[in-house]
C-alpha cells in the first residue's frame, strides 16, 4: 500500500498535535485509499489483525458510520460502544470503560466524547492509539483532515495561497478549530466570518482574519465551508432568531447569484436547511457535500492504516 513514510504521532488527537508532513502524509495516502474504495472489491486486508474498538460517549450518524465503514473496509476487527446503553449510566469512569474494552486486546480506539482533553487524558493512560472523533468545542481533527482533501479536489490540489472562510457558529465549533490549524498548516489563507457573538475575541491571533460580512467574505472566498449553529452548546442567546441569523449571516441563493465567480460550498453536516444555508445552495452544482461524505470514508482509513505502521514500528 502507501509509502513507507509514518506519522510522528501514535495518536491523533488534534490537528494542533500534527506537523504539516503529517497531515500531506494522511492525505496523499487517503488519495490511494480513494481509488480501493471506487474498485469493485472495496476490501483490503491491511488491518486484518488489528482490533478498534469505537466509543461514543456523544449522538453521532456521519462520524460513527463512516468509521465503522472505514474499519470494514481495512478487514480490522470492531467493537462498537454506545454511552447510551453502557455502565456509563450507572457511573463508570471513562478510564474503567476503556480499561475493561482493553481487556479484550483492542489496539486502536476511536473516541467522541463531550469533554474536551478526555482523549489526552486516556493517551496518558492506556497504550492504545487513540483517535478523536470529536471533543467537546475543542476538536474533530479527521473531519478538518477530509475537509482539506475535498478542498483540494476541487480547487485543483494545492491550497497554498487559496483564500478558505468558514461561515457561521465559530466559538461552538470544534470543526472551525481544528479545520484553522489544518488550513494553516496547508498553507491557505483563512477567514472567519460570522455574527460578532459567534466569534471568539482572539481568534485572529491564529493567523486568521475575522469579517461580519458575508457578501464581502463570499466574494473573498475561493471555498465556503459553513458550519451550523450549534445550539445545543449554547447555554445563552447568541442570536435574534434562526430567521434572523438566516437573512443577515445566512448562504443564501440570492448572495451566491450575485458573486463574479463560483464558489465551492461545503458543510461538514448536519445540515439546518434555511439557517445557515439555503437548500438551493446546498444542493447546487458548487457544492462538495456529498463528496465530502464519500472522502470521509477514505481519510479515517489513512488516519487507520498509518497509525497501525506506526504502532508495528513501535
Amino acid at each position: 500500500m502507501p509509502s513507507d513514510q509514518q506519522l510522528s504521532t501514535k495518536h491523533v488527537l488534534g490537528i494542533k498535535y500534527l506537523t504539516a508532513a503529517d497531515v500531506e502524509l494522511i492525505l496523499d495516502t487517503a488519495r490511494e485509499f480513494k481509488e480501493v474504495i471506487n474498485r469493485p472489491i472495496k476490501k483490503v486486508p491491511s488491518l486484518r489483525d488489528v482490533t478498534i474498538a469505537n466509543l461514543f460517549f456523544e449522538n453521532s450518524t456521519r462520524t460513527r458510520i463512516s468509521f465503522e465503514l472505514a474499519e470494514k473496509r481495512l478487514s480490522a476487527d470492531t467493537v462498537n460502544f454506545s454511552a447510551a446503553s453502557s455502565s456509563v449510566k450507572k457511573g463508570e469512569t471513562l478510564l474503567d470503560t476503556v480499561n475493561n474494552i482493553l481487556a479484550m486486546k483492542v489496539d486502536m480506539v476511536v473516541m467522541r466524547h463531550p469533554a474536551p482533553g478526555a482523549h489526552h487524558f486516556l493517551a496518558s493512560k492506556i497504550d492504545a492509539s487513540i483517535v478523536n472523533a470529536g471533543d467537546g468545542t475543542h476538536e474533530h481533527p479527521t473531519q478538518a483532515l477530509l475537509d482539506a482533501f475535498s478542498m483540494r479536489d476541487a480547487v485543483g490540489g494545492d491550497l497554498r495561497g487559496k483564500n478558505i472562510c468558514i461561515f457561521g457558529d465559530i466559538t461552538h465549533s470544534r470543526v472551525a478549530l481544528s479545520n484553522i490549524f489544518c488550513l494553516r498548516k496547508l498553507g491557505a489563507h483563512v477567514r472567519v466570518c460570522g455574527p460578532p457573538t459567534l466569534i471568539p475575541k482572539h481568534i485572529s491571533s491564529m493567523g486568521v482574519e475575522v469579517s461580519y460580512n458575508v457578501d464581502e467574505s463570499l466574494a473573498w472566498c475561493d471555498v465556503a465551508n459553513v458550519l451550523r449553529i450549534q445550539l445545543e452548546r449554547q447555554d445563552t442567546k447568541f442570536i435574534p432568531s434562526l430567521r434572523e441569523y438566516n437573512r443577515q449571516f445566512g448562504i443564501t441563493r440570492q448572495r451566491v447569484d450575485k458573486l463574479d465567480k463560483p464558489v465551492v460550498i461545503m458543510h461538514p453536516g448536519p445540515i439546518n436547511r434555511g439557517v445557515e444555508i439555503d437548500t438551493a445552495v446546498a444542493d447546487s452544482e458548487h457544492s462538495i457535500i456529498l463528496e465530502q461524505v464519500e472522502n470521509g470514508v477514505a481519510v479515517r482509513m489513512a488516519v487507520l492504516y498509518l497509525l497501525a505502521a506506526r504502532r508495528k514500528e513501535g
